[in-house]
């Protein structure tokens, strides 16, 4: 029976608190009544996730946590005590941040990105800011070219540090990002290059810039430079795009497909936008 995970077990007992559930191993643990289903039988499986309660002792549930043990997630502070802060983690008891765990202080009802993670000394589950710990960059488990999931972190001066397939770090550069990213949210992304040193570059929007063709690249440099909006669309005059552009009409079209295909812009009545539809 894993803390802080998932795990399907078996319906073996009822009592006035609840439902007893076991696993491989014959090891017990209470599955309160508010979550017992409506209808089940002995010796079916269910499948629960399994946390400390207040008391310190294993308890299942059947609602879904914010995160589970290994994971990278956006979480918010919800209180603060003189031991460390507490997350909402979507079950009855709030997550706990030790303050060694705390890169910065952390502020009431802000926003971070967290990894959750079982303390082997306390047997305690706990969430950690301090995420360089807890990347798994050796070995690398990604090539070249290949589509990952991203969770977008924080961003700086160079750009946005993102967690790859929830196991790597990994940088968006600030100069090849052409539509808002904020801090939690999650997107498909291409890895650009690993580094011999490690270090992983990605990028966002579906085959990053470097895969939709220079026309493209021209059209997203035109966009961030007239303050994401550009005064040309289908309808326009070859002319005008070729003074704008130095691009046929044939090639604008083409380009602006792609980069609408890869949620890059928008098509307005007037022109075209910068980022993808909400």
């Amino acid at each position: 029976m894993e803390l802080g995970k998932y795990n399907t077990l078996i319906i073996t007992r009822q009592t006035d608190n609840g439902l007893y559930l076991r696993d491989e191993t014959a090891e017990e643990v209470l599955l309160p009544n508010a979550y017992v289903p409506e209808f089940f039988e002995f010796e079916d499986e269910i499948k629960v996730f399994v946390y400390l309660d207040s008391e310190e002792r294993p308890v299942a549930t059947t609602l879904t946590p914010n995160a589970i043990v290994g994971d990278f997630a956006y979480m918010q502070v919800k209180d603060i005590s003189t031991h460390g802060a507490f997350l909402s983690w979507g079950v009855l008891k709030d997550l706990f941040v030790p303050f060694r765990e705390q890169i910065d202080p952390l502020d009431m009802g802000e926003w971070y990105i967290f990894y959750v993670y079982l303390d082997k000394e306390t047997n305690r589950i706990a969430a950690s800011t301090r995420l360089n710990r807890f990347f798994q960059n050796d070995p690398i488990t990604v090539k070249d070219g290949e589509e990952v999931d991203l969770l977008i972190g924080h961003g700086s001066d160079l750009g946005y540090n993102v967690v790859v397939n929830n196991l790597h770090k990994g940088l968006v550069y600030r100069n090849e990002v052409f539509k808002d990213l904020k801090p939690g949210e999650r997107m498909k992304g291409h890895i650009k290059r690993v580094r011999p040193d490690g270090k992983i570059d990605v990028t966002v929007g579906g085959q990053g810039l470097d895969k939709v063709g220079g026309s493209a690249q021209v059209i997203m440099e035109k966009l961030k430079a007239s303050d994401g909006f550009l005064h040309l669309n289908d309808k326009s005059d070859p002319k005008k795009i070729q003074a704008e552009l130095q691009m046929s009409k044939k090639t604008f079209k083409k380009a602006v497909g792609g980069l609408y295909k890869r949620g890059l812009v928008t098509l307005e009545k007037g022109g075209i936008k910068l980022g993808g539809s909400k």
